[in-house]
């Protein structure tokens, strides 16, 4: 009998860059990008170019991004967009109709209102002021027409807030740029939300931490293989009143922050677009009912709730449980 010798087969050389990006951190490897200058050069190009160009169309921050004038058009004919932020209009119309209103990206005025804006707030808005500012608050006062790419207001001062998707749209698009450009395997986070391609440079799915609330440690890894997700959560963005916990997580069918002991909810999806959104419609909706929107759409979900006393209850949907099973992890 013959038994073959040899090394073990070198890692490709794998290509990492990092930096600043709509108000946040990215990092992006690429199996096999490494090694040379030059393709590495144009790596780089490509990832911020892709970055780049989501910024100036979606952020709110940039007064002539493509959605700071649209918000500043106060007509109720329509408004022609680029084919990318139509894209993510017509995204946030599913999500928004499919949750029945839980995520929405007209929610802006509250958010701001809120505190959670540009300017921090030095009180929270008055009942008559979340009213009058509801009366803003609507997908269904958006027109969307594909045939034009534009997008009309049924009420002129409705604004558009894509912060709860453009990250995770932003993700795709690098993900798509590097397959488009010959590399298949990949790990592209923005902001904490992620997309990954293939297998890492050990041929191994990729292992993506899950942070654990209130703390510096994580709850659980999930390993991926094609696949995107995205976390939504009240431990990082918060303020105290009169006692009480003060959340981002505005319910656009409220005006009001969620007062549910749900911490944070993470989600598995084919495109981190949709997985953005729904982590943050998940969060709407609550530990109850979000579980049960999760369940009976074969969401795949990872909910962890604050106990009273301390600590987290962690629930796993079907299909999220599934993804661990396969990939053996108990």
């Amino acid at each position: 009998m013959a038994t073959a010798c040899g090394s073990r087969p070198q890692a490709p050389p794998t290509f990492e860059l990092s930096g600043s990006t709509m108000g946040t951190r990215y990092v992006v490897k690429v199996v096999g990008g490494g090694g040379d200058v030059e393709a590495e050069r144009a790596l780089a190009e490509l990832v911020e170019a892709e970055l780049t160009h989501v910024d100036e169309l979606m952020s709110t921050y940039r007064a002539e991004s493509e959605l700071s004038r649209f918000n500043r058009h106060a007509d109720l004919t329509p408004f022609a967009v680029s084919e990318a932020t139509f894209e993510v209009f017509a995204e946030a119309a599913r999500i928004s109709d499919w949750t029945d209103g839980a995520f929405d990206i007209t929610v802006g005025p509250l958010v701001e209102a809120w505190g959670f804006g540009a300017s921090p707030a030095s009180a929270p808005p008055s009942d008559v002021q979340v009213e009058s500012l509801r009366q803003r608050v609507g997908f269904a006062k958006l027109q969307l027409d594909a045939s034009t790419r534009s997008v009309r207001k049924l009420d002129p001062a409705v604004e558009g807030d894509l912060s709860a998707i453009a990250k995770g749209y932003a993700v795709d698009r690098v993900a798509e740029a590097l397959e488009a450009a010959g590399f298949p395997r990949f790990m592209v986070e923005v902001g904490g939300e992620v997309r990954v391609g293939g297998t890492n440079d050990a041929g191994a799915p990729w292992r993506i931490a899950i942070e654990q609330p209130d703390a510096v440690s994580f709850q659980t890894i999930v390993p991926l293989v094609d696949a995107a997700v995205a976390t939504s959560g009240d431990y990082r963005n918060f303020y105290e009143w009169e006692g009480g916990r003060v959340s981002h997580t505005i319910d656009p069918r409220t005006g009001r922050p969620v007062e549910h002991a749900l911490a944070s909810v993470t989600v598995v999806s084919g495109r981190c677009v949709t997985a953005d959104a729904l982590a943050t419609a998940l969060s709407v909706l609550g530990p109850d009912d979000g579980y049960r929107f999760a369940v009976a759409n074969d969401v795949a979900a990872l909910m962890l709730t604050r106990w009273a006393g301390g600590g987290f209850d962690e629930r796993s949907t079907p299909a999220f449980q599934r993804l661990l099973d396969e990939a053996g992890v108990r």
